[in-house]
């Protein structure tokens, strides 16, 4: 049995948080019971009784037919809570809507959780379809602008070997071509992702510098045809007075509690 700071894992809640995260994951592919059961390596039988005492208290959802599962409403409910609670979201949005406002364009903040970055906050643009990122969304940190922002905070040995995931044929696959084009946010103090992660749709990353190294970004969302002449140096110049309002604003160590 693992231990996390000296303390002995508890089986039954490590499996229920497993099977919760392994469901979020799937999105809008429900699952079977015997799926389920052969991805995390627990017999059925005790698969099906967690699914049902889960599913009795929200957290997991069954189609009509008892055969298919999916994450349930509980699960959103605790996530609007998360949001609700953590100071510096609530302390960016006005920043958010200042930026979505000067820009008409769409504005994300993000926070890096492993390998990933969580979409914590949005504001989109009524210009154009909505993209793939949502709040409560993640996405893999390599294929963004707001994964590759906050990747530029941290030494290049903290990335994986690869080969990387790829969402598009734009997506930086090798830990080399990542590693130089972290170099460079370094150097310019912004991350760009050209149709990295969404075809159509560039996006500027900014750190958010209140930690160090720093946990959260912020980034704007542009469909290529409105990058017109000069629109690129319009984005940077406001995102950039944003970050510095935001920085000026929220603490560090997570304002009133400093949360690990």
């Amino acid at each position: 049995m693992s231990e996390t700071g000296g303390v002995r894992e508890v089986k039954s809640a490590a499996r229920t948080v497993e099977l919760l995260e392994l469901l979020a994951a799937r999105g809008d592919r429900p699952a079977r019971l015997q799926e389920l059961a052969d991805e995390l390596g627990v017999p059925r039988s005790s698969m099906y009784a967690l699914l049902q005492t889960l599913a009795a208290r929200g957290w997991v959802r069954s189609d009509v037919t008892g055969s298919l599962y999916g994450i349930g409403i509980r699960a959103l409910l605790t996530g609007t809570s998360y949001l609700d609670s953590d100071p510096r979201v609530r302390a960016v949005r006005p920043y958010l809507d200042e930026a979505s406002e000067a820009l008409g364009e769409t504005i994300h903040m993000g926070r890096l959780d492993g390998r990933d970055v969580a979409y914590l906050a949005t504001r989109e643009s009524h210009e154009y379809l909505r993209t793939i990122s949502r709040v409560g969304r993640r996405l893999p940190a390599h294929v963004g602008a707001l994964g590759k922002a906050l990747l530029a905070e941290h030494p290049d040995t903290d990335l994986p070997d690869g080969p990387y995931e790829a969402r598009t044929p734009h997506t930086r696959t090798t830990r080399a071509s990542l590693v130089a084009d972290l170099a460079e946010v370094r150097a310019r103090g912004y991350s760009v992702d050209r149709e990295e992660g969404v075809l159509g749709i560039v996006g500027f990353g900014f750190a958010l510098r209140y930690d160090d190294p720093a946990q959260d970004a912020i980034s704007c969302s542009v469909p290529v045809a409105r990058l017109a002449p000069g629109r690129e140096e319009r984005i940077v110049a406001v995102m950039r007075e944003i970050r510095a309002k935001i920085e000026a604003t929220v603490p560090g160590g997570g304002g009133s509690a400093h949360w690990r």
